[in-house]
């Protein structure tokens, strides 16, 4: 299968770069997948996992909260709020985080505030499911 150049960044480090066959990336809108000479496109991204096809049965997966995906002539680079490969997630300090943002928004005040523990909720469900998968 044909190969592009991927780069997958946050702020504080590149977290891959390389010749890939696909990413599925979770935009905004819906996840998509990107392959070799994909129609350009700027996407903002959601809380979710990137799944990175490297080769036939190499696969990596991270997770990224927020960021933006821009396709272009030279491939794929995603720009990430925050990103960090699965394996490094704690599955029981993940629970706590879950419970603290339940917490959160349980003694919100505003509907403003409501909407930010309502939204890391979510993002942090998302991401337990991807480490459960």
């Amino acid at each position: 299968m044909a190969t592009f150049h991927f780069e997958l960044v946050s702020p504080e480090k590149l977290l891959y770069s390389g010749e890939v066959e696909a990413v599925v990336v979770p935009g905004a809108e819906g996840l998509f997948t990107v392959m070799k000479d994909h129609a350009p496109v700027m996407a903002v991204l959601k809380a979710g996992v990137v799944e990175i096809d490297e080769t036939a049965g190499k696969k990596a997966k991270l997770f990224v909260r927020g960021g933006f995906a821009d396709v272009a002539g030279g491939g794929l680079t995603i720009l990430a709020e925050m990103a960090k490969p699965l394996e490094e997630f704690n599955a029981a300090q993940l629970a706590q985080e879950i419970t603290n943002a339940e917490e959160d928004l349980a003694d919100a005040k505003t509907e403003a505030a409501k909407k930010l523990a309502a939204e890391k909720i979510d993002q942090l469900n998302e991401l337990k499911v991807a480490i459960s998968a």
